[in-house]
């Protein structure tokens, strides 16, 4: 069996030398050489220089700890603050909800449903997933509230520090897009 396999082997490379060397060579070249010579003596095309490119500067944002730019800042009265940030506290000991683990700014309310008289809230995280959400919900990373839904926006109350040690109530809202 071994010794059928070499001769075919044999027999196959003498076949591809012999066709090789049959269409190999052709003494009637002459119409190439004649192109090659032409497209030789063309003058050369000029070239564009290379653009010199300005290195990329990296930027490291620093100030992604502090307040966003586009929540509205807290203004707080120290008389005031004092009263208002008595009974407010969030609940520490309660189950987190998945949507706590995302800030509101990455959520989206893309829905809502109406259902045995009451509104629920489809709410779209930072993955693409959706969620419903009903009064009495929390979302977003600072203790938010859901206290009303309508067919437009859901209201949020958010429990955030008043930088005093203490703590205060913020309004938000989602509103349908």
């Amino acid at each position: 069996m071994i010794l059928s396999i070499q001769k075919i082997r044999v027999i196959q490379s003498l076949c591809l030398t012999t066709l090789l060397t049959a269409c190999g060579r052709q003494d009637n070249l002459s119409d190439l050489q004649v192109f090659v010579d032409e497209v030789k003596g063309r003058p050369a095309a000029r070239v564009e220089p290379v653009p010199v490119f300005v290195p990329y500067e990296g930027f490291i944002y620093s100030a992604a700890s502090q307040r966003s730019p586009f929540d509205k800042p807290l203004t707080i009265i120290d008389g005031i603050s004092q009263e208002l940030t008595l009974n407010v506290q969030p609940d520490f000991d309660r189950q987190q909800e998945f949507l706590e683990n995302q800030s509101l700014s990455e959520l989206k309310m893309v829905g809502m449903l109406f259902r045995q008289q009451t509104y629920e809230a489809l709410v779209e995280d930072g993955f693409g997933e959706i969620h419903r959400v009903r009064v009495g919900s929390y979302l977003g990373q600072n203790y938010g509230r859901v206290e009303a839904i309508n067919e437009t926006q859901t209201s949020i109350r958010e429990i955030v520090p008043s930088g005093n040690g203490g703590w205060v109530q913020r309004p938000q809202t989602l509103t349908l897009q």
